[in-house]
């Protein structure tokens, strides 16, 4: 365990450091980006071990992983985030743990988060993601919605009791103009905040970045970075 620990608090150190450089390359302060630890695959002591490292957001994205582990860590001061492709029948789960969900896509989506964060009597932050390879109308192919339909998805967030609207979020696509065009994608998610922040200016959260790009996020303006692999490190396949 001291050897996980000596491991994990070398690579946020080095993950610190690129946000402080990116920052400092940028022209912003480094208070200004959040890092989300994402703890996906990894054990509950991982968890532990990050909170006694300092990290106070950490990252899910499938409840049946989420879930346990949450309930095993509910004693650390973690803010706790959910970030993959949501299906309505775990919402009520994830609405026990989850205190910002960043991938609310679509309308059903928000009803039922409203309904259950009503019943569990919790505030729900909520990002709209936003899917970058989409069409006019179209979803992504890993989920958000297409950038015109953000201000209908807002405005019923903003209006659902028990959600808070939080701002956006984005993963950098795969396919479409904006493949391999990292910067690029994360400046048009900066312009589309912009555009929110003027009909909901208290949504101005912005997650984008993972470990790859986390610098090109911060260059874009990005407000909160979501790192896996250079924290962690890379899960051995299984077999």
């Amino acid at each position: 365990m001291a050897d996980r620990k000596d491991e994990l608090a070398g690579n946020l150190a080095k993950v610190e450091e690129r946000i402080a450089a990116a920052c400092a390359a940028a022209g912003r302060k480094r208070e200004e980006v959040t890092l989300i630890v994402v703890t996906k695959t990894y054990p509950a002591s991982d968890v532990r071990i990050l909170s006694e490292l300092g990290v106070r957001h950490v990252a899910e994205n499938k409840d049946q992983d989420a879930a346990p582990k949450a309930a095993d860590c509910s004693d650390l001061p973690l803010q706790w985030h959910f970030v993959g492709q949501l299906q309505t029948n775990k919402v009520r789960s994830v609405v026990g743990y989850a205190d910002v969900v960043q991938s609310v896509d679509r309308a059903r989506l928000v009803t039922a988060l409203s309904k259950e964060a009503v019943r569990a009597g919790r505030a729900v932050g909520c990002l709209i993601q936003v899917a970058l390879d989409a069409g006019l109308s179209e979803r992504g192919e890993r989920g958000g919605v297409a950038p015109g339909g953000i201000e209908e998805l807002a405005a019923l967030v903003a209006g659902s009791p028990g959600l808070r609207l939080d701002g956006l979020m984005t993963v950098a696509p795969l396919t479409g103009k904006y493949a391999g065009r990292q910067r690029a994608a994360f400046g048009r998610l900066m312009d589309l905040s912009t555009d929110l922040r003027r009909a909901h200016p208290a949504a101005n959260m912005v997650s984008a970045g993972m470990s790859a790009d986390l610098e090109e996020a911060v260059a874009a303006g990005a407000t909160h970075v979501r790192v896996g692999t250079a924290v962690l490190g890379v899960r051995p396949r299984l077999g």
